[in-house]
């Protein structure tokens, strides 16, 4: 099974993304920001999917110095674990970053004390989180697999088309992983292409994502772009050895 993120039709609003993405797949990923925000359970309620949530990222900073927007960010995401916790979703978040390389060590000490924090309301809701890579964006946290002891004891989300953008896709492959991003791009920006239309070797991504016993979600830009990317991935599974 594929899932597929609703990012491709955050244009929409998410009753709309849903039905939608209702004859395709069983298994959705919430982009939690813009017209899919979540106040409630109410919309998600309404349909049988396996639930994600990728909780706000736009705005927050879980390793900010500034204490009070580090205790905001939290709360915030503290927020999105109570509602995933009425729809028994696992959450993605983003690792947070620092403004100023002279911080890096401070900031990271910030994002430890909040994943600290995460974990008991996580604990407390009986609600699991894993954190997501990050892209070729300066300063941020959990670029390449060195920052992964930051984490330690967390599941990680790998986004693929995030590692590629750093150059270490095959490194981050070789890591357990409990959840992943599939998208493609040619290594020089975040674009969210099509599965095959960009320069990241898929069928390696599928050898890791069997090996992970995962479901995992097709976050491409488009619609159209999800659906050839389903396509794309079912082949390349069905061409395996011993499959």
């Amino acid at each position: 099974m594929f899932g597929v993120s609703t990012y491709c039709l955050n244009h929409e609003p998410l009753p709309v993304a849903l039905e939608r993405l209702a004859p395709i797949t069983d298994c959705v990923e919430v982009m939690d920001e813009g017209l899919h925000f979540l106040e409630n359970t109410e919309t998600l309620e309404s349909y049988s999917f396996l639930y994600y949530i990728h909780a706000p990222a736009r705005g927050l900073n879980i390793a900010s110095i500034l204490e009070p927007i580090r205790r905001a960010s939290v709360e915030v995401l503290t927020q999105t674990f109570s509602i995933a916790a009425e729809v028994g979703a696992d959450v993605v978040v983003h690792p947070g970053y620092y403004a100023w390389h002279q911080e890096r060590e401070r900031a990271a000490g910030k994002f430890q004390q909040s994943l600290d924090e995460l974990k008991a309301a996580a604990d407390d809701l009986s609600v699991t989180f894993f954190v997501e890579n990050m892209g070729n964006w300066e300063y941020f946290f959990l670029r390449t697999p060195e920052d992964l002891p930051l984490i330690d004891g967390i599941g990680f989300v790998l986004d693929v088309g995030h590692a590629h953008l750093n150059g270490c896709l095959d490194e981050f492959l070789a890591h357990p992983a409990a959840h992943f991003h599939l998208h493609d791009n040619d290594g020089t920006d975040d674009s969210h292409d099509t599965v095959g239309a960009g320069t990241i070797d898929f069928v390696a991504v599928m050898d890791a994502v069997r090996r992970n016993n995962v479901i995992p979600i097709v976050e491409v830009g488009t619609f159209e772009g999800v659906t050839a990317s389903i396509a794309t991935l079912e082949a390349i599974d069905a061409a395996r050895p011993g499959e």
